[in-house]
């Protein structure tokens, strides 16, 4: 990791970054190496697996990829790896309303791969990333609860990865940031942080047909991750959720669930 930041240097990924080293609301910070972020894991070098396994202890990969992503991209290196257990928590309703690939197919619809391609939204082309993020929380509260208490596990690391790394990842990132107690000014600043790589990562997902073809139908401005979005994003879940922890509650998470994941996070 550059030692001045927060990015982690890859060959085959170039959106990952430590969530260590963020200011909490009391003063304190969050602890490196215990929990990372990343955009898709499929073209991972071996001298990139060594470093997550060597100099991160990496033992859990939380992949918020839908099942056709899955099947499209192929098993990534890490899915090879016995040391690493990948755990697939899709945020979309694999074969429901929202996914118009069915779970239990074989045969897998390139045009239909991506499920936010034809979710119903009139809202302004600004907020409708905040629509999907809500999205997310409607469809599989159970995947995020399930991602954020494989990010207690005691030993080693966890990494948290999507297709970009930037809105499932950011998403479920934030989540977990605001159970530790970073502020708000810092979850925001991460979800954005994204942007110094926004160019690097959509040369990746324009390398393989599974995204080619969403990406360049999209305005380039749409790709960013503005600070905005997770700002509201997270009013958004204040206003009618009570907050991340008020919604995390109303899913089965517990206080032994946010002592876990602080004693986890924070030094």
């Amino acid at each position: 990791m550059n030692a001045r930041s927060r990015w982690i240097d890859l060959d085959g990924a170039v959106n990952v970054r430590d969530l260590g080293g963020l200011p909490t609301a009391d003063g304190g910070t969050t602890r490196r190496g215990r929990v990372l972020r990343s955009d898709n894991l499929q073209d991972l070098t071996v001298s990139d697996v060594r470093i997550l396994i060597d100099h991160y202890a990496l033992k859990d990969v939380i992949d918020l990829r839908s099942d056709a992503e899955v099947n499209l991209e192929g098993p990534g290196p890490l899915t090879r790896t016995p040391s690493v257990t990948v755990h697939n928590l899709s945020l979309f309703a694999e074969g429901g309303r929202h996914t118009d690939v069915a779970a239990d197919t074989d045969v897998v619809d390139i045009d239909k791969v991506l499920p936010w391609q034809t979710r119903p939204d009139n809202s302004p082309a600004q907020d409708r990333p905040i629509s999907h993020y809500l999205g997310y929380l409607d469809d599989r509260p159970d995947s995020i609860v399930a991602a954020l208490r494989v990010m207690t596990r005691p030993a080693g690391s966890a990494l948290v990865h999507c297709a970009a790394g930037k809105d499932r990842t950011g998403v479920v990132c934030a989540f977990a940031l605001e159970v530790a107690g970073v502020t708000r000014e810092a979850i925001v600043a991460d979800y954005a942080q994204t942007g110094e790589r926004i160019d690097a990562i959509l040369a990746r997902l324009r390398a393989s047909t599974t995204y080619a073809e969403d990406l360049d139908s999209r305005p380039a401005d749409s790709h960013n991750p503005h600070a905005f979005i997770m700002e509201k994003f997270l009013a958004r879940v204040d206003e009618k959720f009570g907050g991340s922890l008020g919604w995390l509650t109303a899913h089965g998470w517990t206080a032994e669930d946010t002592a876990a994941l602080r004693a986890r996070l924070l030094d």
